[in-house]
């Protein structure tokens, strides 16, 4: 809906879609407010959006800081601005491309920085005109889709991306490795290992539109907040998913498969017969909580499992990969997470977790695909840029395009001026397109999760997540593969150190058997978990989302969304089932015909045509059957 269009009153106006906005949006609107729902970008999902390859170039470009435009002419006597931001400078910094793969049309131009810039120039010039123009093709699609009308990149002038040939048959050693900015002619493979063909630059820009990256990295636990969220409103049923098929850790070089779930334990081959009735036993009492386990409150979680006369082996597994927490973790909150793990067991699957096909920033768009059928207006490519408020009663009053509500949302660091900055943690990401998996298998079908301990003292640990393309994630021959930790340095400095030692890259000292890196991205993003609304002097009626936080899961965002939604109907339930579409009874004569929420028909009306109906049947049987005898 165009935006001169909008009606002027609303009861919530909530800015931007990422997961808590669009779960609020969806509750609201699900018990019958009338939601507005508005964000600058052309896409949906914000900081938790999937993109496409070519839409992921053209996302890079979308961070300089606009100039604030003065609306303090429309301010009345007793009230007051409050800017919002417009943009993400603040949430996203220190990118970082690179490119290892060649591309036989762009060496020659790839030589110089200069070239190989305007080469990605026009390929994202070009496939961002192609995806405007399919993605209104789909808008008639049942299911949610992400807006591809992402704008065109007209240049490149913070990031750099840098081409690298990879060798696949010299061995760089230390000392020897390329310069980042010169590109090596690619040589001819292995004669020991079978010929692969290789995937080149202009082949991951030809089929950008079959990958769908995301911004976050995270995995929904099957017994989590987010899953019983989306059972119970019965979003659900917009997506799919698939189960998280394999833990694997990475151990003195080697990347190893853990055994989490009782058949793995006693199928692992790493376990001995007395480490398998050790784990199963420590595992079993773990799920109750017991006096031993008191006694070392405030102690580290390492320090418990020493005690329990644990491994080596079995200490990493419980404590890197199960808990999936740090050596310094205190115990109470590594029982919790072992506990949690253990719950989710089984649900789904052999392992706790669950992957959204298509990625995560699905499930934004599920919960505003909801929304939008219980009457929320979608406005993209717009937003508030500033607030009135009046200063007696502390409340927002109406925009500056004259929209009034009861109750506004916002994702958005906002202030008493255009320059208020926030604090924030920093979470390190960086996105790898690889040739192969890290823990090659028989199955093409693998989803895995991989915990990497730090690998030097002073370093963060390393939380993976590799996808295959039976996620369609990523094109067939390829793998998608998310880094994250949290920031000491910037992304590159942070997480560089581990590609280099999991993968084939010029900087890596040797080849080995590793998956190559054609193509990677870093970046650090803000952690929401540092955000919170009491440190920003809200006016009463104004809420503030964080963004997402560092997490595996995703239980910030639900709890902040079922929050928000209590403050502003304390009384209403939060996201009740909706209505099963099938369910749903339509009527063209009979303006009435309704479902819940506002479209549901009246019970009496429902049953008074049957009821007729019931009635011609018994005439007929009465004037067809003989009578009665005395």
């Amino acid at each position: 809906m165009a935006a001169e269009d909008l009606p002027s009153e609303f009861d919530v106006v909530i800015l931007g879609t990422g997961l808590a906005e669009s779960v609020v949006a969806a509750a609201c609107s699900r018990v019958g407010q009338r939601v507005l729902h508005l964000d600058r970008r052309s896409y949906y999902a914000a900081n938790w959006a999937s993109f496409t390859f070519n839409g992921l170039l053209s996302w890079i470009q979308q961070h300089q800081v606009k100039e604030v435009q003065d609306w303090s002419g429309l301010l009345e006597e007793g009230e007051e601005l409050i800017y919002l931001s417009n943009s993400d400078p603040a949430s996203i910094r220190n990118l970082q491309v690179f490119c290892y793969t060649s591309e036989e049309d762009e060496e020659e131009e790839a030589v110089s920085p200069g070239p190989s810039e305007t080469t990605e120039e026009e390929a994202v010039k070009e496939t961002s005109e192609t995806e405007s123009a399919d993605s209104k093709d789909e808008e008639g699609n049942h299911q949610v889709r992400r807006n591809f009308n992402t704008p065109a990149a007209h240049h490149l002038p913070a990031i750099n991306t840098h081409f690298m040939s990879v060798q696949s048959q010299a061995v760089h050693t230390q000392g020897e490795e390329p310069e980042a900015d010169q590109p090596c002619p690619s040589a001819a493979p292995s004669q020991s290992q079978p010929t692969r063909k290789k995937i080149s630059y202009a082949q991951l820009v030809k089929e950008g539109r079959r990958f769908n990256i995301d911004l976050v990295s995270k995995l929904m636990y099957s017994r989590g907040s987010l899953v019983d969220l989306l059972i119970k409103s019965n979003v659900s049923r917009y997506a799919e998913f698939k189960n998280v098929t394999r833990i694997l850790t990475y151990r003195h070089g080697n990347v190893e498969q853990v055994p989490c779930s009782r058949a793995d334990v006693f199928a692992s081959r790493q376990l001995s017969v007395v480490e398998k009735r050790k784990l199963m036993r420590f595992l079993t009492s773990c799920v109750e909580e017991m006096e031993e386990h008191q006694a070392y409150s405030g102690r580290p979680y390492l320090e418990f499992l020493r005690n329990q006369q644990l491994g080596d082996n079995l200490q990493h597994f419980l404590l890197h990969s199960i808990a999936m927490v740090t050596e310094d973790t205190p115990t109470e909150e590594g029982l919790a997470s072992t506990r949690h793990f253990l719950r989710c067991l089984g649900r789904y699957g052999n392992t706790p977790f669950l992957f959204p096909v298509y990625g995560l920033g699905e499930i934004p768009q599920c919960f505003c695909r909801m929304c939008a059928v219980f009457g929320g207006i979608y406005c993209l490519r717009h937003s508030l840029l500033c607030l009135l408020l009046d200063m007696s009663s502390n409340r927002y009053t109406s925009s500056q395009c004259g929209v009034s509500c009861e109750d506004v949302t916002c994702s958005d660091p906002i202030g008493r001026s255009p320059c208020c900055l926030c604090l924030y943690r920093f979470v390190s990401r960086a996105v790898l397109i690889t040739d192969s998996s890290v823990l090659p298998s028989d199955s093409e079908q693998q989803v895995s999760v991989v915990t990497v301990p730090p690998i030097a003292a002073g370093c963060p640990a390393v939380r993976m997540v590799e996808l295959s393309p039976s996620t369609m994630t990523c094109v067939p021959g390829t793998h998608l593969v998310h880094l994250t930790c949290q920031s000491v340095g910037s992304a590159y400095e942070d997480l560089s150190p581990v590609v280099t030692r999991m993968f084939h890259t010029p900087e890596s000292p040797d080849r080995g058997s590793r998956p190559s890196v054609l193509w990677c991205l870093y970046f650090n993003m803000a952690d929401g978990w540092g955000v919170e609304p009491e440190g920003h002097d809200l006016p009463s009626n104004v809420f503030l989302c964080s963004g997402p936080d560092a997490a595996l899961g995703h239980d910030h965002a639900v709890r902040q969304a079922e929050s928000i939604f209590q403050k502003i109907l304390p009384e209403e339930d939060f996201c009740p089932p909706a209505p099963n579409p099938e369910d749903i009874i339509y009527d063209g004569d009979n303006s009435s015909s309704s479902t819940a929420g506002g479209l549901e028909e009246p019970e009496e009306e429902r049953q008074e045509e049957p009821e007729e109906e019931h009635q011609e049947e018994k005439q007929l049987l009465e004037e067809a059957s003989p009578p009665a005898e005395e």
